[in-house]
């Protein structure tokens, strides 16, 4: 029963990674970036929710100001800072999103403050019991919400013609361009989906373990998720989440005693680093076909 509680704990704990490895798929999948900015995204949304409600903002209001902010702000990045750098190599585009990061973190902090807020979304982190089972509600909770939230992205990239003229991006961009897709629009809506992904993971991050600017050091989290699961793929940022949420859970209850505890900060980029060795690409990632 230890067993299986530990291990059911671990993968509900393991899609509030999976939330925010979302935001890096998307981003990368449609332009090829590794926006590390996504972390003070994800911190900007929380900080803006609470502060916005400690000022008197009705809390259904405070969410929907900051929606709009964080799409705002989304797609303002990739016009101003991303898209002059089109065609510049990785490493460029790393550096600037990095920039970026730091950037919003320092307004942030300029203008809401640095202090440590407690973020109450109403759902108790308290055990409840299915069956003999003993979870987290919280983590049920959130869980169910990465669920809902994967399948109208599913729906949005399967059904939709946005959804196929990105995967048309994301597999041939000249292809898609010489067929008429737009691709400064496909990047402006991948952005702002992302900045809505930022802002339930900031919800959900913020609660867990309140607002403060170590919050945007969650994206770190999402490393070894993105390693695992694959950089091109949603699917792979759930799966790779899952794993290792229970690798953590696992780890720590059942090889931290016999190392003197205290896994969960780097097991996660152990279990990484065991799938590079293995699968470079992830379990969903696209292997890179080199002709010689």
């Amino acid at each position: 029963m230890l067993f299986l509680e530990t291990l059911i704990g671990g993968l509900l704990a393991g899609t509030m990674y999976s939330l925010v490895a979302i935001g890096f798929v998307l981003i990368y999948k449609a332009s090829g970036v590794f926006n590390f900015a996504q972390g003070a995204i994800l911190l900007f949304s929380a900080l803006l929710l609470v502060t916005l409600h400690e000022h008197g903002v009705p809390f259904a209001l405070a969410v929907l100001i900051t929606l709009v902010a964080l799409i705002l702000l989304s797609m303002l990045i990739e016009r101003l800072v991303l898209r002059p750098l089109t065609n510049r190599s990785p490493m460029t585009l790393f550096m600037a999103t990095l920039g970026v990061s730091y950037v919003i973190e320092g307004v942030a902090q300029g203008v809401m403050g640095a202090n440590v807020h407690a973020l109450d979304l109403g759902i108790d982190d308290v055990p409840v019991f299915i069956g003999e089972l003993m979870i987290s509600q919280f983590d049920l909770i959130a869980a169910i919400t990465a669920g809902l939230l994967v399948g109208v992205l599913a729906l949005l990239f399967n059904k939709t013609r946005i959804g196929i003229s990105l995967r048309a991006v994301a597999d041939d961009t000249r292809a898609a361009l010489s067929i008429g897709i737009h691709l400064n629009r496909i990047w402006q809506i991948v952005w702002a989906v992302a900045g809505v992904t930022g802002l339930v993971a900031g919800m959900l991050w913020g609660a867990r373990q309140g607002v403060q600017f170590s919050l945007s050091l969650v994206v770190l989290k999402a490393l070894p998720v993105l390693i695992i699961g694959g950089f091109t793929s949603i699917g792979g940022a759930i799966v790779g989440g899952l794993i290792v949420g229970a690798g953590e859970s696992l780890g720590e209850a059942y090889i931290g005693p016999l190392i003197g505890g205290g896994i969960t900060p780097w097991f996660a980029y152990f279990l990484a680093l065991a799938f590079l060795f293995y699968r470079p690409a992830g379990i969903f990632g696209e292997r890179a076909i080199e002709r010689v």
